[in-house]
């Protein structure tokens, strides 16, 4: 009888304890999964329509009830395109100036943020302080100013003016910067005692060691000099000048908003950055994430 009184060992306590635990663990996971589904679909779903949306003929594109499959998959779309516009020229220019930003502002970004995470100098906290605050001011504010400068620089209905206004930006200065200080300081003062200029250093030394970072950068930059609008719109005027995104807003005026056109075009536009994202993904996430940490 009193072998059945006995109380019973802390493990088997524990494990009994633990068991209700475990299943409220599993019933979140599986929670956080149909979250994580229900936001993916959300955010794929107007990709999905854009597609479908191109292989559609122009009256069934915005049908109700909507038809998430066209019935008969208009393929041609994607011929019509390019014998009707000149796809060609938006998209070498789009190419082009989303190339020559992106290399500008990758080298201008690197390059400053190595001055201000491993050189000192007097002001150098005040100077950045500065520099990224212009991230809170709106470009809307300064954009006559600017236009009116660029007229003063004959650069109006030129690519060179979109360059020119792009070849700098504080996000990548902040995005590096953040992440040169991860690396050791004990590091960067061995090169200078060895005889490294500084120039050696951003060279040999930051450069290799922070790829994910400037993956990061160029792909934010790529990014977002492709998909700009309103830039190109206020300084590129001539037809020849013109990127994708001005190209597509022509089919609304001289095609009688062809928008099955339109979506087919977007396709096009957003396929080149889906497979450089794609490809250089793991690089992008590492940058992000290791982006702020100190070594």
């Amino acid at each position: 009888m009193s072998t059945l009184l006995q109380p019973a060992p802390p493990g088997v306590i524990e494990e009994l304890g633990a068991g209700p635990r475990r299943r409220t663990r599993g019933v979140w996971r599986v929670l956080g999964y149909l979250a994580l589904a229900v936001a993916a679909v959300a955010v794929l779903l107007p990709f999905y329509w854009m597609i479908m949306s191109s292989l559609k003929t122009n009256n069934d594109v915005f049908t109700i009830p909507i038809k998430w499959w066209p019935d008969e998959p208009v393929w041609s779309n994607y011929a019509d395109i390019w014998a009707k516009s000149d796809m060609t020229t938006w998209l070498r220019n789009t190419v082009l100036l989303s190339a020559a930003v992106t290399l500008l502002q990758v080298f201008t970004g690197s390059f400053a943020a190595y001055g201000f995470a491993k050189v000192r100098f007097p002001g150098r906290d005040v100077l950045f302080l500065a520099y990224i605050g212009t991230l809170a001011v709106p470009w809307q504010s300064y954009m006559i100013p600017q236009f009116v400068m660029m007229s003063k620089f004959h650069l109006t209905d030129t690519l060179w003016s979109i360059i020119a206004l792009q070849a700098f930006g504080p996000i990548g200065v902040f995005l590096m910067k953040q992440y040169y200080e991860s690396v050791p300081d004990e590091l960067i003062d061995a090169a200078r005692i060895d005889g490294m200029s500084e120039y050696g250093i951003y060279r040999r030394i930051m450069l290799p060691l922070s790829v994910p970072a400037l993956a990061s950068l160029t792909l934010i930059t790529l990014v977002t000099t492709w998909n700009d609008y309103l830039g190109p719109l206020l300084y590129l005027r001539s037809p020849d000048l013109w990127t994708i995104q001005l190209g597509l807003k022509s089919f609304i005026n001289q095609y009688n908003a062809e928008h099955a056109l339109i979506m087919t075009g977007s396709v096009l536009s957003v396929l080149p950055i889906v497979v450089i994202f794609l490809l250089g993904q793991r690089y992008f996430v590492e940058g992000v994430a290791t982006t702020g940490l100190k070594g």
